[in-house]
């Protein structure tokens, strides 16, 4: 089994590819790439078991065969060409050998047959959505998932497709992230909570990218296609909970603000709050908000002044200063609005402009207790 291939566009593959290799695998096969050649088309698989991501890549050959070839050895080997055309050949004693413009270099393999086989969905539902739409659904709501291994529903993402508009949602039930597509739709209602793993990696995919991404999806597994890529994931099995229920309906009390400056704000003063609860204290009168933190212990204080637009009673409540940041950080408007009715029931923050036709997105942020 021979090939010709460019070594940067070998490398540009297999990198995406590799972000999905652990660093340390229970099967010693996983720490591979399957090569699986037939004739000019080499499709290039890697795996940690739960997620199985494959890409077809044009070569020079006439042959076919399957290969495993060790991941680490070849990226390291891989990053230091300059561009040029490598040859691979496969050699009876399981030795494969790569011939560049300069040198040979030989390395053991093993036998394609020992990897995995990804799993075939059998009687899926399916959606096809732009790649970019889904690269930003992802990004909007991936931070909120949870790291908690005891509740694993809430470390992935919620996806509610339905025949009017697509849902994404992720909680960790400090913050919820709501962000759902009117303009599209799915042939039938379905819902399926995605891991993270394989989500952040399509997220760097897919960004920017006007390609048409096909979800394909049943009980236990989900398939993405695009361009010339295919990955199977097993979905996280469990029920989430029911996140409407926290949503606070009436919310009489309603700040709008300049997103860069709350934001600017808040990570100024988050500098001087307690490195344990990261409390900041928002205090809302007439047209005036006014930011501050404290931590006693080391008598840090700090205490801004910003200028809103304000309608409800004035109020007084406490958020930890990271959620705030990273809800700010991850919308794109110029302006937000923040929606509260009292001090211990969430505040919901929304764009106020910035969004497509049919986009929309609702954050929600549970307060802390303030300590007067």
């Amino acid at each position: 089994m021979k090939f010709i291939v460019s070594s940067s566009y070998l490398l540009k593959n297999l990198q995406i590819l590799g972000s999905i290799i652990n660093s340390n695998n229970t099967l010693p096969i996983l720490d591979n790439f399957l090569f699986n050649l037939d004739g000019k088309s080499l499709t290039v698989s890697a795996s940690d078991l739960e997620t199985t991501i494959s890409s077809k890549l044009e070569v020079e050959s006439t042959e076919k065969g399957n290969v495993c070839i060790p991941a680490r050895l070849l990226l390291d080997t891989l990053k230091t060409f300059p561009e040029q055309p490598l040859t691979f050949t496969i050699e009876e004693n399981n030795i494969i050998e790569i011939s560049s413009d300069h040198g040979k270099y030989t390395l053991a393999y093993a036998s394609g047959d020992e990897f995995p086989n990804a799993i075939e969905l059998k009687d899926p539902s399916v959606t096809v959505m732009n790649g970019n739409i889904l690269s930003t659904a992802i990004s909007k709501t991936i931070f909120a998932a949870g790291n908690d291994d005891l509740r694993p529903v809430m470390s992935g993402v919620l996806f509610q497709f339905s025949e009017d508009s697509l849902t994404f949602v992720a909680t960790d039930a400090h913050k919820l992230v709501k962000y759902t597509r009117q303009d599209l739709k799915a042939s039938q209602n379905a819902e399926f909570i995605m891991p993270k793993k394989p989500l952040n990696l399509m997220k760097t995919i897919l960004a920017g990218s006007e390609d048409e991404v096909t979800i394909e999806y049943n009980e236990s597994n989900a398939k993405f296609t695009f361009n010339s890529t295919e990955m199977v994931c097993r979905l996280i099995d469990g029920k989430y909970p029911n996140y409407e229920a926290v949503i606070p309906k009436e919310n009489p009390n309603k700040l709008n603000i300049d997103r860069n400056q709350f934001l600017n704000s808040v990570r100024r003063v988050s500098i001087f709050s307690n490195k344990t609860t990261h409390q900041i204290r928002l205090k809302i009168a007439g047209a005036e908000l006014n930011v501050s933190a404290e931590d006693i212990d080391y008598s840090n204080k700090a205490d801004e002044r910003l200028t809103c637009g304000y309608q409800g009673d004035d109020m007084e409540i406490g958020f930890n200063s990271r959620f705030l940041t990273e809800m700010l950080s991850n919308l794109n408007s110029d302006e937000v609005l923040l929606e509260m009715s009292l001090p211990n029931r969430a505040g919901i923050l929304t764009p106020s402009d910035g969004l497509d036709e049919g986009e929309s997105i609702i954050m929600l942020v549970m307060p802390v207790m303030l300590n007067n």
